[in-house]
């Protein structure tokens, strides 16, 4: 569950620890500061749930009963999924030659046991500030989010000429289950792609496309254009599906195992100026989204 207050909200922590008692401990020390807290005690089942589902920091062990740390950490900046993603290693060796392999392959700290967990909070805590600081893109998509949406939200409503479009993309989760995170992903792109190309096209200079979160999108568009534009985006969306599929699935309906196709369907959805809900700082995106997907 992802709690939306507190010291961690909405913050992904992954626990890389095969002893029991420290990853308990770890685990309930992370989730009473309100971090979403996810355990592996192998390395091989640490790569599978970072890939499936990708943690905003890993506190990984290097002695692990099948591969190591080392390995872990490597595998992780190797995809394209979890190549960013901070790394901190936490670990009973204490040779210089450990701590500086460990920092070679990527790892942004390194704590040896026995460790103080207070001061382990404070370094995932200083993390969290600095990566907050220096990404405001999605990773898959690369498109503006939180504040850079939140800044052009805000120019919507000083500006009665301004419309926000919503897009929200249905059926997404049950299509990664089907085919996995790269067509997933690949989805996602192409959907952007398409969004951009649009917006470009009804706004001359400095068109905007931002993420609210991996689902739902927003264009800013003139108001006397909105209309238009999700005419646009409509034909353009739904012509795009049946590229998303493999032929023979999309012809027949079915899956492989012959259960239902999970469909793919848009969601589009204008806001004008006026329309717009009051909203404080701190609360502007999900007031946004609630507006515009009720």
């Amino acid at each position: 569950m992802t709690v939306k207050s507190g010291e961690g909200a909405t913050r992904h922590i992954l626990i890389v620890e095969d002893d029991a008692k420290t990853a308990e401990m770890l685990t309930s020390y992370f989730s009473a500061l309100k971090y979403q807290v996810s355990h592996a005690a192998w390395g091989q089942d640490a790569l599978d749930l970072a890939i499936e589902n990708p943690p905003d920091l890993v506190i990984l062990d290097i002695h692990l009963p099948d591969i190591d740390g080392y390995e872990v950490c490597s595998r992780l900046r190797a995809h394209r999924r979890t190549s960013n993603t901070p790394i901190i290693f936490l670990t009973e060796r204490r040779e210089r030659i450990d701590r500086l392999t460990g920092l070679e392959l990527g790892a942004v700290d390194y704590i040896t046991k026995p460790f103080d967990v207070q001061e382990l909070r404070y370094r995932v805590r200083n993390i969290f500030r600095r990566s907050s600081r220096e990404s405001m893109l999605h990773p898959i998509t690369m498109l503006p989010t939180q504040q850079l949406v939140e800044e052009q939200i805000e120019r919507v409503a000083e500006d009665k000429n301004l419309a926000i479009i919503g897009i929200r993309i249905k059926q997404m989760e049950a299509f990664g289950d089907a085919y996995g995170f790269v067509a997933h992903d690949d989805v996602l792109r192409a959907v952007v792609l398409i969004l951009q190309n649009t917006a470009a096209e009804v706004v001359q200079r400095d068109p905007f496309v931002g993420q609210l979160d991996t689902y739902d999108f927003i264009m800013l568009v003139p108001a006397t254009q909105g209309f238009v534009t999700i005419g646009r985006l409509h034909q353009r969306l739904n012509e795009a599906i049946s590229f998303f599929y493999p032929h023979r699935d999309w012809e027949s309906g079915v899956l492989s195992d012959g259960t239902p196709l999970p469909r793919i369907e848009f969601e589009l959805v204008m806001l004008t100026s006026a329309q717009l809900p009051p909203f404080t700082e701190g609360e502007i995106i999900p007031k946004i989204k609630q507006a515009l997907f009720k």
